[in-house]
């Protein structure tokens, strides 16, 4: 069981700050993913609560013990790599065994340690072959073994998926699921840069974006309620549409607003305390776009079908929209034959619609922080 605390963390190398004062809570148990691009500092800071860094200021607290000064092997920690670095000339059995022999375990506990991280990541009829017997999928499962042997109070993987193909990925993925439910007191700590693993393992993501933090939350809270348009963007697959518009009017219980693709857009006052003239950006999801008819009246959008992906389940079109430099994507799970250059209409429930003021931050988020500062 381990309680993880991070306080103003900040790293840098020489003059170029990486992380930028990094405030973040963990709970015992928690499988917690960090996601965000290549660049944005998540493996630096899973490095640094490994202790292969040394953090430049602030505190890192693991169980209430300041871990800055202390030696990665007294952590209670154990890492696995993007690359599986196995040795090549050593069995199964003798890669996950190496580390405690080396600290002076004894025969019968490596013995009893080896077969139980065995039996969870269901290596038990390879524990005599060697690394070049097996598949990326079981090499990856003998790195995470490697790990499990030492009896870690947090695991900590950094991008473990990446040099595996579409399906080991799919594979390698649930086992960890599963290893998670086998080791519930655990805490564990996931880096990638993909979203789809984020949110199918993750407890709790943390988005990270230029060495800060942009959200904390469930994968559900972070798709339904992005704090500002780079999380709506970064979250979802295919990513949220955005629309650029201004704010026209307001009447009693509604703002009015005017799009730049010319579309009059009405939505409650409760949405947000918005200005007249105030600059916003509407974001829709792909999948939460209904398409209509062309000839349909009332609010909605239009465009032209410029490309069709078919993938099976859904077709993922792409839609010119007057004044929208990007495309817009609809998921459409109907079986209806689209063309390139048809004209659809198409548009969302009202709920559906996440609207994000000029600096990029969600008016939902906003209205919530002004309640906050009344309370």
């Amino acid at each position: 069981m381990a309680d993880l605390t991070l306080r103003n963390i900040r790293k840098s190398y020489a003059d170029f700050e990486v992380l930028h004062g990094i405030d973040l809570d963990i709970k015992s148990g928690e499988f917690i993913v960090f996601v965000g691009p290549s660049g944005c500092g998540k493996s630096t800071l899973l490095r640094s609560i490994a202790g292969l860094e040394t953090v430049t200021s602030g505190d890192l607290v693991i169980d209430g013990e300041r871990m800055n000064t202390v030696a990665p092997s007294k952590r209670g920690i154990s890492m696995v790599f993007q690359s599986y670095a196995l040795y090549p000339h050593m069995t199964v059995y003798e890669n996950m065994a190496f580390g405690l022999r080396i600290a002076g375990v004894s025969k019968a506990e490596i013995e009893v340690r080896v077969q139980r991280a065995a039996v969870i990541l269901q290596l038990g009829n390879y524990l005599k072959r060697l690394p070049k017997a097996l598949s990326g999928g079981q090499r990856q499962r003998v790195a995470i073994g490697r790990a499990i042997v030492r009896n870690p109070r947090v695991f900590l993987f950094d991008e473990p998926l990446s040099n595996l193909d579409a399906a080991l990925r799919v594979a390698t993925r649930i086992e960890i699921a599963k290893l998670k439910q086998s080791m519930p007191a655990v805490t564990m700590i996931y880096v990638t840069h993909d979203q789809v693993e984020a949110m199918t393992l993750a407890d709790r993501i943390v988005v990270f974006k230029d060495g800060s933090i942009e959200q904390v939350g469930t994968p559900l809270e972070l798709y339904k309620r992005p704090a500002n348009l780079f999380v709506a963007q970064f979250i979802g697959s295919p990513a949220m549409n955005i629309l650029e518009g201004t704010v026209v009017g307001k009447s009693e219980g509604v703002t009015h607003l005017m799009l730049e693709c010319g579309t009059a857009l009405d939505v409650s006052a409760d949405r947000g305390a918005l200005s007249v003239g105030e600059r916003i950006s509407i974001g829709i999801r792909p999948e939460n776009t209904q398409i209509t008819t062309s000839r349909a009246s009332g609010p909605g959008l239009t465009g032209t079908v410029d490309l069709i992906e078919h993938l099976g389940e859904v077709q993922i079109l792409y839609v010119d929209v007057a004044g929208s430099a990007q495309k817009y994507l609809i998921k459409a799970a109907d079986d209806r034959a689209y063309a390139r250059m048809d004209t659809i209409r198409f548009t969302a429930r009202a709920p559906d619609i996440h609207i994000f003021d000029a600096k990029g931050c969600s008016i939902a988020r906003r209205v919530l922080e002004a309640h906050a500062l009344e309370q």
